[in-house]
């Protein structure tokens, strides 16, 4: 019988994509979502799938996964990506913010266990580093005394933990994430979005500081492939050990030469233009990959100017649509 999967946050950008690569190992899926940040038009592809089904509601519901599991009993696989995603919402709404990414994952992941499912993979997040600057950062560096920069990288690291020390538990300790169908008009976006949208439209593009900052992207298809890693899907043969990964390149570029890369790839001669640095924005990010690499034959595949370039077309795609 094939392992069945349960992915929360299936509307989303990542969770729609790794929707589409278990699909595509013929590994039935079930998906949740409230439609919080997610968007139903990223399932189209895979809606009316014959081994897709979708459940709309909240991760916050009393007894999800066994009232899932006994409707399918395949379920073997979770894989928890459903959070409140931005950091501002995060500052503004904080007990909401610790009861969705926090507290629910905590009472997801003991029904996971009580289950006996095989594998909980939980979405973590760079922000759980808060403003360490030794890089590149590896997991070991957080301790209690990391001071987070937002309830969103404290839940987030709080779950990270907790996930880790499950027999069952894997957190992908993910860094900025790029690609078809992040949606450049969300508050929650990433820069890459913002830019493409702007070179496309033929607009300057903004940024913010000196442009020096750098980062560590990298492109949703690795990130998919680190998920199936983590619970010895398709090509893995053997999952992730428990504990948390950095889910990067291990490769950081810096904000002006970021922008400079997607306004010649888009066409764009337009000069870019300077605000002031925000507050509270993290300098530097670089991921060090090598527990990920030393416990998996996964490698991120796909360079940066690739990812721009697909994620470019990919967008012009829509646009036509």
């Amino acid at each position: 019988m094939s392992r069945g999967c349960l992915i929360t946050g299936v509307a989303g950008f990542v969770g729609s994509h790794l929707a589409e690569a278990l699909l595509a190992l013929n590994l039935p899926v079930v998906g949740v979502d409230n439609f919080f940040s997610g968007h139903r038009e990223n399932m189209e592809s895979f809606q009316n799938h014959p081994d897709f089904r979708f459940h709309e509601g909240s991760v916050e519901e009393h007894g999800l996964l066994g009232r899932l599991r006994k409707e399918y009993p395949a379920l073997d696989v979770c894989f928890h990506l459903a959070a409140i995603v931005s950091v501002p919402y995060s500052v503004d709404h904080e007990e909401e913010t610790m009861r969705v990414n926090w507290r629910a994952t905590e009472d997801l992941l003991r029904e996971a266990e009580d289950l006996g499912l095989s594998r909980f993979v939980f979405a973590g997040s760079a922000a759980e580093y808060g403003e360490d600057e030794r890089l590149p950062l590896l997991e070991g560096y957080i301790t209690p005394e990391t001071k987070h920069l937002s309830p969103y990288g404290r839940a987030k690291h709080l779950s990270s933990q907790r996930v880790a020390s499950s027999s069952i538990g894997v957190a992908l300790r993910c860094f900025n994430i790029y690609g078809p169908r992040q949606d450049p008009r969300s508050p929650y976006s990433g820069v890459i979005s913002r830019f493409i949208d702007f070179a496309l439209a033929r607009e300057p593009l903004t940024i913010f500081g000196d442009g020096q900052q750098t980062r560590d992207f990298i492109y949703v298809a690795d990130i998919v492939s680190a998920y199936l890693a983590a619970a010895g899907l398709g090509d893995f043969r053997m999952p992730l050990p428990p504990g948390v990964y950095n889910a990067g390149t291990g490769v950081s570029i810096s904000i002006l030469e970021l922008a400079d890369t997607i306004r010649d790839l888009a066409g764009n001669a337009f000069p870019h233009r300077f605000m002031p640095e925000r507050p509270g924005d993290i300098r530097h990010s670089l991921a060090s990959i090598a527990a990920l690499e030393n416990n998996s034959p996964w490698r991120p595949r796909v360079q940066l100017r690739e990812g721009l370039r697909r994620t470019i077309d990919g967008v012009g795609l829509q646009t036509l649509a």
